[in-house]
C-alpha cells in the first residue's frame, strides 16, 4: 500500500500536469485566433501574404483579445524596423560609391529613406496618444497626422525606387537597393491600409456615440 505522502505528491504531479496542459491548450488558443484575426484583416490590403508573414510572426506576443489599434501599432513598429534597416544598407551603399557618379543617386535615396524614418517614427508616437476607449475630441487631429505622414513615407520609398530606374551603376548593388525599397514601400501600404481600417472602426463606434 502506497504511503500517505507518495499519494500526495503523485497527486500534486499529476495536477501540475494537467495545470501545464491547459496553460499550453489556453496559449495555443489565444495564438489561433489571433493569426485568425490577423489573416483577416490582412486580406484588405494590397500585399496579404507579405502582411500575414510579417505581422504572425508577432503572434505570441498578442492576446486573445487583439485589436486593430494594436494590430496597426505593430504594424507600425515593424514598417519602422524595415525602414531603418533599408536605411543603413543604402548609407553603406552611397558611402562606398562615393566620388563616382553613381553618388548622387544613392545620396537621394538615402535622403528620402531618412525622411521616411523620420515620418515613421512621427506616426508611432502620434499612435499612442490614441487609446482605445475614452476622449474622442482629438481623433480626426491624430488619425490626419498619421495618415498624412505615412503617405509622405510611402511618397519617399517610391521615388527612390523611381530614381533608381534606369541607372546602370553597380547591378547587384542597385537590385539589393530596389529589392529592400519595394518591400518597404509594401510594408509602408499595409501599414497605411490597417491604420486606416482601425480609423474607420474607431470613428463608427466613438465619434457617433451620443453624449450621455
Amino acid at each position: 500500500m502506497a504511503k500517505p505522502n507518495k499519494i500526495i505528491d503523485l497527486l500534486l504531479i499529476s495536477l501540475l500536469i494537467f495545470t501545464l496542459a491547459q496553460a499550453e491548450h489556453h496559449t495555443v488558443r489565444r495564438r489561433s485566433r489571433a493569426r485568425a484575426f490577423i489573416e483577416i484583416q490582412c486580406q484588405q490590403t494590397l500585399y496579404p501574404d507579405l502582411c500575414i508573414r510579417s505581422l504572425s510572426y508577432y503572434v505570441s506576443n498578442f492576446t486573445a483579445n487583439l485589436s486593430l489599434r494594436q494590430l496597426a501599432q505593430v504594424a507600425l513598429r515593424v514598417t519602422l524596423a524595415n525602414a531603418e534597416s533599408t536605411k543603413t544598407y543604402v548609407a553603406d551603399v552611397a558611402k562606398d560609391l562615393n566620388q563616382t557618379k553613381s553618388y548622387r543617386f544613392a545620396k537621394e535615396c538615402l535622403d528620402q529613406i531618412s525622411d521616411g524614418v523620420a515620418q515613421l517614427s512621427n506616426c508611432i508616437k502620434e499612435t499612442q496618444m490614441i487609446k482605445e476607449d475614452g476622449e474622442t475630441i482629438d481623433f480626426p487631429w491624430h488619425a490626419s497626422n498619421v495618415k498624412t505622414w505615412m503617405s509622405t513615407a510611402l511618397t519617399d520609398a517610391s521615388t527612390c525606387v523611381d530614381g533608381f530606374s534606369g541607372r546602370a551603376f553597380g547591378g547587384k548593388k542597385r537590385a539589393m537597393i530596389k529589392a529592400k525599397v519595394l518591400n518597404l514601400q509594401q510594408a509602408t501600404s499595409i501599414s497605411l491600409a490597417l491604420f486606416n481600417r482601425f480609423a474607420a472602426r474607431y470613428r463608427s463606434s466613438h465619434v457617433d456615440k451620443p453624449k450621455v
